[in-house]
């Protein structure tokens, strides 16, 4: 079974990987971040999260791509991936899934609604 402690957030913007660090840190989990696509499937190889909570518009490798790579890699490939995006079209949302994710969330992000969604993961 599954039990979520360590949690990876990509996302290229400074602002919104504060506010997430801030939720999930006061209710338990720790944190490590990536400022890019890149960087979050890096990242993921040398912290293995338990879960990533990955943007989709960023420069360079974008949140779906990046999902891609990390969902077909044989040592990645357990981890799960909610993206979290501003991205709201049912197209978009069965395409990230497609991807390889978990689940999806559309931003601004519910605090309720993610923590809801992180513990039906575990």
């Amino acid at each position: 079974m599954l039990i979520i402690r360590k949690i990876l957030i990509v996302d290229d913007s400074p602002t919104e990987r504060h506010i997430l660090s801030n939720i999930l840190t006061r209710n338990g989990y720790q944190i490590g971040v990536a400022g890019s696509g890149e960087e979050g499937v890096a990242k993921t190889r040398e912290m293995m999260p338990d879960l990533i909570l990955m943007d989709v518009v960023m420069p360079g490798l974008n949140g779906f791509q990046a999902t891609r790579i990390i969902a077909r890699d044989k040592t990645t490939q357990h981890i799960p991936i909610i993206i979290c995006t501003t991205k709201g079209q049912e197209t978009d949302k069965i395409w990230g899934l497609r991807q390889g994710a978990k689940d999806y969330i559309i931003k601004p992000i519910v605090v309720e609604e993610l923590l809801q969604k992180i513990i039906k993961l575990n």
